[in-house]
């Protein structure tokens, strides 16, 4: 069996994982399903197949790499050459709180001010009624899923007069489509990561969050399929506009100051998650020095295990896997940004050496699929509507498990498309 077989293989099984464990599956509709998954394999198809469409992610990354080298402006100014990547004149080597998390502040700054400008509204109310139309979710539904390509945990704002009122498959929907795909403010970090060795990574990135939000739609419906009738089921509500910034300066201050927000957590959140697993780390390796193992115990070590079958089923070469199952199971405790800085590591030091590997890792990688993202999402929707504090609680661990089938089942679509191309490995 070819490995893009594998691929289409471990696609409907992680599907077929969900269908499991669902709650109730005489209830699946299995119309949503068949929409879900053909609207994944169809973008696969046009990203990886359309003629034409490796120049448009080119392009897309160029715009990218342009915005990250004028966002260099302000952290030049502020923290001179602590701020020049590796390469760089006066460069002291790669430092992550200086050189990527500054991104997410001047990201976030301008997706607000283009939100202000209404750009952004097009694009998300356009995928809003492709995703109400062909999987007949709620609307409410639609519009977070939409809105989760270009924002975090914030998405659920542009649906909070209805969240109170939703029913408890659509509360997982919301969580599941925000912990699924990684939000434009953290695109270019990832962006950065990688770009030495994957050139038009920065528009895979953003093709990789939009297919995940079908892919966990599918999931999250067949684990917690609708048994109830949403309020918003045959509309698309309009946005609350309550919380928008009264002129394009404050809508900017508020986005800076919500991407301050963002690299401080996520530098708060390294510090003490890498803390912490070293500290059970050495917890765990003291028995297995008394076993006489020859390599000591690690909550690594033991997530690679688990997610070995994972990365086989995404359709990775045989010599890759060992790699692919270590950065899928440390995703799951140590967040995407470690997971991707370890691909890019990997990928220049060679350990991993098939660019198709690449590919697929980049796509199943991209999402906010961890152990704190999901305290994130629930806390950060709770706050929004308290009331339903305890359903959301009660979905936290299982929107877990549909962000990380979903964010496998993308990896799934690039790896029954793609051919590793684009790719410079040892680059």
């Amino acid at each position: 069996m070819t490995l893009h077989l594998i691929s289409a293989l471990g696609f409907f099984v992680f599907a077929g994982l969900a269908w499991l464990f669902s709650n109730n599956r005489r209830k699946v509709n299995w119309r949503t399903v068949a929409w879900g998954l053909g609207l994944q394999l169809l973008i696969g198809l046009l990203v990886f197949r359309l003629p034409g469409s490796r120049q448009i992610f080119l392009k897309l990354n160029d715009g990218v790499m342009a915005l990250l080298d004028v966002s260099k402006a302000g952290t030049n100014f502020l923290l001179g050459p602590l701020a020049a990547g590796p390469g760089e004149p006066g460069s002291v080597g790669f430092i992550l709180a200086f050189q990527a998390l500054p991104i997410a502040i001047f990201f976030s700054a301008l997706s607000a001010a283009l939100y202000h400008l209404k750009v952004l509204q097009f694009i998300v109310r356009a995928f809003a009624k492709l995703f109400h139309r062909t999987m007949h979710i709620s609307g409410a539904e639609s519009l977070t899923g939409a809105a989760n390509i270009f924002v975090g945990v914030e998405s659920a704002l542009v649906v909070r007069p209805y969240l109170d009122k939703m029913t408890r498959s659509e509360l997982l929907t919301v969580l599941s489509t925000g912990m699924a795909t990684a939000a434009s403010t953290t695109l270019g970090i990832y962006t950065l990561m990688l770009s030495q060795s994957f050139p038009n990574i920065a528009g895979h990135l953003l093709s990789a969050s939009i297919i995940s939000i079908p892919a966990s739609v599918v999931i999250a419906k067949l684990l917690l399929p609708e048994t109830e009738t949403p309020e918003t089921l045959n509309v698309i509500p309009p946005e609350d506009e309550s919380t928008h910034a009264r002129n394009l300066m404050s809508a900017i201050i508020a986005g800076a100051t919500d991407g301050l927000k963002l690299a401080v957590g996520i530098a708060t959140l390294l510090v003490a998650v890498l803390a912490l697993v070293a500290l059970f780390d050495k917890l765990i390796g003291w028995p297995s020095q008394m076993l006489g193992l020859t390599e000591p115990l690690s909550i690594t070590k033991i997530l690679s295990w688990i997610f070995y079958p994972f990365a086989a089923l995404l359709g990775i070469a045989r010599a890759d896997l060992a790699e692919a199952a270590r950065l899928l199971g440390e995703r799951l405790i140590l967040t995407e940004v470690v997971s991707y800085q370890d691909l890019a590591q990997m990928v220049t030091s060679g350990q991993i050496t098939d660019p198709r590997t690449v590919v697929i890792l980049s796509y199943a990688l991209c999402g906010f699929a961890h152990v704190a993202s999901m305290a994130i999402f629930v806390g950060g929707t709770s706050a929004l509507v308290p009331s339903r504090r305890d359903d959301l609680a009660s979905l936290g661990f299982r929107a877990l498990l549909v962000a990380t089938l979903g964010t496998l089942m993308t990896g799934c679509v690039a790896g029954m498309f793609s051919d590793g191309s684009g790719v410079l490995i040892g680059k």
